[in-house]
């Protein structure tokens, strides 16, 4: 497979992207210091001293911008400028929610507003025709809202949440390139270089966390791009990116409910937080994770030409992490 070389002025777009979210996100870490807006340490967090919580004002803005300027340079569709709406909904709720915390069922009343009208938008079924259109309008609208939700679940160690978006913003490039048309490539890249300038202030020991108006916009983002991604055609690729993060939450979830545990309350047993439990360091579990992303851009890669093959091995993969993890106690 060849893959075509980036056009220059998306590689220009997305370094200034980086550029600018690690200067703002400098910035909002003072400012969050200095009105003492912390994440206290408790019995369910992974982290030790007070640290300012809300980076995500740093990095979406950028994000945001360099989105708008690709979708007004190439007169893009209407659900780029759909999403970008959206994620400023998501950031200005879960903004609030940071501050002060709001009942899960108007966050997740937001999210359905933010998601339902892009799924709308789609360019085709989700499911490959295999559903009703109505049906198959629901499962994109719930399956966005839970990836939503699981971004935020897994935004518990510093740097994973930023390894796992330039994982997911690099995938859906390279995939975008090597099935054209190039310039849709750029949304993803905008995305992980936006990740790449937080993740400076992020990497362990942390100076800043994301907070929920981080994790919940960039989840909508990658999620509606990874439903997008099925939309075209390639459902194999869409599952194999977003793999690990996947599999984690879900099947945490699944546990804590089988449990009859409150599955909506803050934890501390998704099988990368056990791991930091056990004595591995944040950075080691975040590189783990980087490792099994980077194995998992591959396969999707594959999965264009062979999808069932490239989804097994993915899995095995993501399992294989899974088992690594989570063995340690």
């Amino acid at each position: 497979m060849v893959i075509p070389a980036v056009p220059p002025y998306l590689v220009a777009l997305a370094a200034l992207v980086g550029l600018l979210a690690w200067l703002a996100t400098g910035r909002v870490t003072r400012w969050l210091g200095q009105r003492a807006i912390l994440d206290q340490p408790n019995d369910r967090s992974s982290h030790q001293v007070p640290t300012p919580r809300g980076g995500g004002l740093g990095l979406l803005p950028p994000v945001l911008g360099g989105w708008c300027l690709l979708a007004f340079l190439l007169d893009g569709p209407a659900m780029a400028w759909a999403m970008a709406t959206g994620a400023l909904l998501l950031m200005a709720v879960s903004w609030r929610d940071d501050r002060g915390g709001l009942p899960v069922r108007l966050r997740l009343l937001v999210q359905l507003v933010a998601v339902v009208p892009v799924v709308s938008l789609l360019p085709a079924p989700i499911a490959q025709g295999w559903l009703p259109g109505w049906l198959d309008m629901a499962l994109a609208a719930v399956a966005w809202v839970w990836f939503v939700n699981l971004y935020n679940f897994m935004d518990g160690i510093d740097g994973i949440s930023g390894v796992e978006t330039m994982a997911l913003g690099c995938g859906l490039a390279l995939v975008a390139l090597a099935t054209g048309p190039a310039d849709a490539a750029g949304y993803g890249l905008v995305l992980a270089a936006g990740a790449a300038g937080f993740l400076a202030w992020n990497w362990h020991p942390a100076r800043v966390f994301l907070g929920d108006v981080g994790s919940v916009p960039l989840g909508y983002l990658a999620g509606g791009l990874l439903l997008a991604l099925a939309a075209s055609g390639q459902w194999a690729a869409a599952l194999i990116l977003p793999l690990y993060y996947l599999a984690d939450a879900t099947l945490t979830l699944l546990r804590r409910a089988l449990r009859a545990e409150k599955v909506w309350q803050a934890h501390r047993q998704h099988f990368y937080q056990r791991a930091t439990q056990a004595g591995l360091s944040h950075a080691a579990v975040a590189l783990r994770v980087g490792a099994c992303d980077v194995l998992l851009v591959a396969c999707a890669l594959w999965s264009l030409a062979a999808p069932w093959p490239a989804l097994a091995v993915a899995s095995a993969i993501v399992a294989a992490l899974l088992v690594e993890l989570g063995r340690r106690r």
